[in-house]
């Protein structure tokens, strides 16, 4: 970050992006509209779920809930241009961080072959504040590993693809010490409307009307950051390279 705290914009010269998070709505939450902006211009973004959110609705069986929200993140996605959503099937709340995981998520690196990684803060909190989840820790930790697993032919040599040693950069949406930017100006609207998708979810959360309670967060986070970017609404990231 430089000295005056404004955030560097994200790189443009790339063109497959892979999102590997936990739950569906992982992405929703402020992501997705940097997600619209990128498919927008040309570039392909896939998604990685590991989990199926099964244990996210308490009013709702896992055996129910599971099916629903990969329905509810396979329609957002699809508000942003992303077309492939993959699901990964580990248990939801107790995803441990481990060589399984990371040979999981490394064979997914080597089947999509991104350029840039992005997934979910994998810090002990949200900002000094509110404690994280296990699996965003686990997952996030993960991915940041499995990046260079991915690379090395003699770690997970069994996975069905080739190793992939094209990942450029890793970023961290949702960190409390973000480097980078998007401007999502463009992509705002679809941001909303992608978190709108996982209506079940939302219902279940809050007593909010869903437009209402995406549109006051989605927006909400992206002009608050942007202070720090230029006065355009934004998407921030905290970008690792390789």
């Amino acid at each position: 970050m430089t000295t005056n705290d404004q955030l560097e914009p994200m790189p443009g010269d790339w063109q497959r992006a892979l999102a590997i998070v936990a739950h569906p709505d992982d992405l929703e939450y402020g992501c997705a509209s940097a997600v619209a902006v990128w498919t927008d211009a040309g570039r392909e973004v896939t998604y990685v779920i590991v989990s199926s959110g099964e244990a996210g609705i308490d009013t709702l069986e896992p055996a129910e809930s599971g099916p629903l929200r990969e329905r509810e993140e396979r329609a957002s996605a699809a508000v942003v241009g992303v077309r492939e959503v993959e699901f990964l099937g580990h248990q939801d709340g107790v995803i441990e961080y481990g060589v399984a995981l990371r040979r999981d998520l490394a064979a997914a690196i080597r089947r999509h072959r991104p350029e840039l990684l992005i997934t979910l803060n994998p810090e002990d909190t949200w900002g000094g504040t509110y404690w994280n989840t296990p699996d965003h820790r686990a997952v996030g930790r993960a991915v940041l590993d499995a990046a260079g697993d991915a690379g090395n032919r003699w770690i997970f040599p069994d996975t069905d693809a080739e190793p992939w040693n094209g990942v450029r950069w890793v970023a961290v949406a949702g960190s409390g010490a973000p480097t980078h930017a998007v401007d999502v100006t463009d992509g705002l609207e679809r941001g909303v409307r992608s978190l709108m998708e996982h209506r079940a979810y939302i219902e279940a959360l809050t007593g909010e009307d869903p437009e209402k309670y995406a549109r006051d967060l989605i927006e909400g986070f992206a002009r608050e950051e942007a202070r720090r970017f230029g006065g355009r609404p934004a998407v921030t990231f905290r970008l690792f390279s390789r």
